[in-house]
């Protein structure tokens, strides 16, 4: 189960490493303008934000990255909570405010990763 667990954390962590990549550096292309559903004059005015937002992505993932990778059993399980508990409240928000859709693209795996891990510990 902790293998299963871990595997679940790495692909949260993958995921907003793509995310951080579309919403920092793809965000004005043809794939960032279809993931995120914007129309070119839109996307070139909010690109800033979007960095921002990708920047904000990116220390998701190296938290859960850390988590993997630190000695402490104990501390990593705890990092692993704090920082699947962040991406799942991160994306409740987000479903509430802009669209239901980050609840299933980036909730959905956060939480069914933050269950396995506190079933594995």
């Amino acid at each position: 189960m902790g293998l299963l667990a871990n595997c679940l954390v790495a692909l949260v962590a993958l995921e907003h490493v793509y995310i951080l990549v579309l919403e920092m550096f793809l965000w004005t292309t043809p794939r960032g303008l279809k993931a995120f559903g914007m129309k070119p004059p839109q996307a070139e005015a909010t690109k800033l934000l979007a960095a921002n937002q990708g920047l904000y992505n990116g220390f998701l993932a190296a938290g859960l990255f850390w988590s993997l990778i630190h000695p402490d059993p104990g501390f990593a399980f705890q990092l692993k909570l704090f920082f699947l508990g962040a991406v799942s409240l991160a994306a409740l928000y987000g479903a509430y405010s802009v669209s239901r859709r980050i609840l299933l693209i980036q909730g959905l795996p956060a939480i069914v990763a933050l269950v396995v891990v506190i079933l594995a510990g």
